[in-house]
């Protein structure tokens, strides 16, 4: 498959990037710093920018998209820059027919309890809620949406990129947290990018949001 990943080089997109790379897919590794894209014969390093005009052009003749953008959560314009790059992929992916485009969004938006989503709770980190809500929107609209074939996945409100071994076993979810035992549940990174690219490959998910969990 030709797979295009939009933020290559943060924590899950280097994953999703090494994942399909090594089952030998053509890799399209769209980021603002090329020179920490992984190197491999079958990944295509791209320097880009969601909000320029011609961006929908790079996304034509993928067979699948997966963003891992992020405004980056320390950002202090972080709500409004996500928001802004959020519209701008969705409509790039629209006008570029994209088959299947794949979103990595927070854990903020799972619900905790029946009505409840996480990013509503007191103990939600307040310094990444204009990000975290931001990813929630997203997902709104997109719900709304069946002009464009998208799919959304919210990792374990534990995860934090940690680098283990991949097992290449997971767990599937739909809009609730899943937990281990008492505590939300975690995934390693490498087991996460499992999950982003077997969802690729199948699109399990048209039109619905998904989490996953270690098992």
């Amino acid at each position: 498959m030709r797979i295009a990943v939009i933020g290559a080089t943060g924590t899950v997109g280097r994953g999703v990037v090494a994942e399909a790379a090594a089952r030998g897919h053509q890799v399209t590794a769209f980021a603002r710093n090329v020179e920490n894209v992984q190197k491999s014969d079958n990944i295509r390093a791209v320097d880009f920018d969601v909000n320029a005009p011609e961006f929908a052009g790079q996304l034509k003749g993928f067979d699948a998209v997966v963003s891992a953008f992020n405004s980056g959560w320390t950002n202090p314009n972080a709500g409004a820059d996500f928001a802004k790059g959020a519209a701008a992929i969705t409509e790039a992916a629209k006008q570029a027919a994209v088959p299947y485009l794949l979103v990595v969004g927070g854990a903020g938006s799972l619900y905790i309890a029946p009505g409840v989503q996480l990013i509503d709770t007191a103990e939600f980190p307040k310094e990444i809620y204009p990000g975290a809500n931001a990813a929630r929107n997203w997902l709104k609209e997109l719900q709304a949406r069946r002009d464009l074939n998208w799919a959304f996945i919210s990792p374990p409100p534990a995860f934090l990129g940690d680098i283990h071994s991949r097992s290449g076993r997971y767990r599937l979810g739909k809009d609730e947290v899943m937990f281990s035992g008492e505590q939300p549940a975690n995934i390693s990174l490498p087991d996460l990018a499992c999950a982003i690219i077997d969802d690729v490959e199948t699109k399990r998910h048209l039109f619905s949001r998904f989490t996953v969990a270690e098992v």
